[in-house]
């Protein structure tokens, strides 16, 4: 029997297990999310008012700050008040926005990391045209591509989803999915199966990724001064792209052919790895990079304002 969409809540069943402990689940949730918050909040301020982080890599890092508060804020609201629930259910609409959000994160994500990996081969291969490739223009015109196009892909997969009639509720995740709601079903997804396949054209963001970074690597091995720019801007953005690449994978994968495993746990922490360890982790990482450049260019500074004073005395 047919439920209608706008009378439906969807029951989510991946907190089952977690009612013994839930009130340390909490704690620990509110606390890496307030981190979440905290971090990301204080690096987009710090590459707002420092005026010599307005550089391309700064601003396409702070965009990748804005979209990890958009990712966890996603996730951890309603996860946390789950925790003190009995119930744990979300409305039709509520679902629907919630997986909005979550793929807005995931394709804003991936395309993101795309032009970050095209920055740095620009900075490395062809050091000399940087700025002249990676000017103002271009890069506000990558910027607004990468929102414009992931809420364009993203409002796609949402109407085709909404157009379906439901004939069920159970969602057997901590949040909701937009795989777990087509499989719910009664008509035929053939439209949406066909959407989500085009949507693997994301692989292909991640081999343009994989070149340019073959690339990077036999340029960093010329020179020691190219070793070191490679270490220092190029190792952060790996680290943050095999995370969140493998995270969504393992994801995904677990979604489509993991089901018959069981182990609730493991799909728990699977299914929402690239949703918690990114927007922390990376804040981290791209922040301890932007102190050492800080102290770097503080140690330069004093080192001329040396030279500058001992010119003067001897002259």
């Amino acid at each position: 029997m047919e439920n209608s969409s706008r009378e439906l809540m969807f029951v989510l069943h991946g907190l089952s297990e977690t009612r013994t402990n839930k009130y340390i689940y909490f704690a620990f949730g509110l606390v890496v999310y307030i981190v979440t918050l905290l971090v990301n909040l204080t690096l987009i301020i710090a590459i707002i008012l420092d005026k010599t982080l307005h550089e391309p890599m700064y601003l396409f890092i702070c965009n990748l700050f804005v979209n990890g508060i958009c990712g966890a804020s996603a996730f951890y609201p309603k996860i946390l008040a789950d925790l003190f629930s009995d119930l744990h259910v979300i409305s039709y609409t509520g679902c629907l926005a919630q997986i909005y959000i979550i793929c807005c994160y995931i394709f804003c994500e991936i395309t993101c990391l795309t032009v970050m990996a095209y920055d740095r081969y620009v900075a490395i291969c062809r050091p000399l045209e940087y700025y002249t490739i990676m000017n103002k223009q271009k890069v506000m015109k990558l910027l607004i591509f990468m929102w414009f196009f992931s809420v364009l892909e993203t409002s796609v997969g949402i109407v085709l989803t909404a157009r379906l009639p439901l004939c069920g509720n159970d969602i057997d995740k901590i949040y909701c999915s937009n795989w777990e709601v087509v499989k719910l079903s009664c008509t035929d997804v053939t439209v949406n199966n066909i959407y989500g396949y085009l949507t693997f054209y994301h692989v292909c963001q991640a081999a343009f990724i994989f070149v340019s970074y073959i690339r990077i690597i036999r340029a960093s091995l010329r020179s020691k001064t190219e070793r070191v720019k490679f270490m220092q801007t190029c190792l952060p953005h790996l680290i943050t792209l095999i995370n969140f690449t493998i995270s969504v994978l393992f994801d995904v994968l677990y979604a489509r052919y993991g089901r018959s495993l069981g182990l609730q746990a493991l799909r728990n922490i699977l299914g929402m790895e690239f949703l918690v360890v990114p927007p922390l982790l990376n804040p981290i990482i791209y922040g301890l990079k932007m102190t050492q450049i800080r102290h770097l260019k503080m140690y330069n500074s004093k080192q001329c304002n040396k030279t500058e004073i001992y010119s003067r005395i001897t002259s």
